[in-house]
C-alpha cells in the first residue's frame, strides 16, 4: 500500500484504527464558516456566545466531525474509499483552543460490494465529542 493508493479490500481486517489530532483556531472556524455557510453567532461572535449556555464560542460539529472524513479518505482505508453513510451524535462542546483527537476502527468488514464499518469517535481530554458509524466502499485488490 502507498499512501497514494489507500488500503484495499482484501487488505483490511476488524480492529484496524487510525487516529488524528487537530487543535481547534480561530482561523479554522472563520474558514469553516466560509466553506459551509455557517455564520452562525454561536461560532463567530463572543459577545452573542457569551449570553448562552456555553458561555463562548464554539467550534463547528461539522468541522469535528470532518476530521473523520479526513481519515476515511486519507488513512483508513484512504483514497479510492467511498464514503456512503455516517451516524453520529454530537455530545459536548469543542472550543477554540481545544485538541480534538479523530479515531475510526473497522468494526465490520462486507465482503458484498467490499464494505467497512467503522466505528468513529472525537474527543477532547479524552471525553468523547462526536460518536458514531461510518460506512465506506473499498476498491477491491487489482490482480
Amino acid at each position: 500500500m502507498t499512501a497514494k493508493d489507500g488500503y484495499r479490500f482484501e487488505e483490511l481486517s476488524v480492529g484496524m484504527a487510525h487516529e488524528t489530532h487537530h487543535t481547534i483556531t480561530e482561523e479554522d472556524i472563520v474558514l469553516f464558516a466560509k466553506v459551509s455557510g455557517d455564520y452562525n453567532p454561536i461560532h463567530m461572535d463572543e459577545e452573542y456566545a457569551k449570553e448562552t449556555a456555553f458561555g463562548q464560542r464554539i467550534a463547528h460539529g461539522a468541522l469535528t466531525a470532518s476530521y473523520i472524513s479526513g481519515i476515511l479518505g486519507n488513512n483508513l482505508p484512504g483514497p479510492g474509499a467511498i464514503f456512503t453513510h455516517l451516524e453520529m451524535r454530537f455530545r459536548r462542546p469543542v472550543l477554540i483552543g481545544d485538541t480534538v483527537t479523530a479515531r475510526a476502527e473497522i468494526i465490520e468488514l462486507i465482503e458484498r460490494g467490499n464494505r467497512a464499518t467503522l466505528k468513529i469517535v472525537c474527543s477532547v481530554d479524552g471525553k468523547p465529542v462526536v460518536s458514531g458509524e461510518a460506512k465506506v466502499m473499498v476498491p477491491p485488490r487489482e490482480d
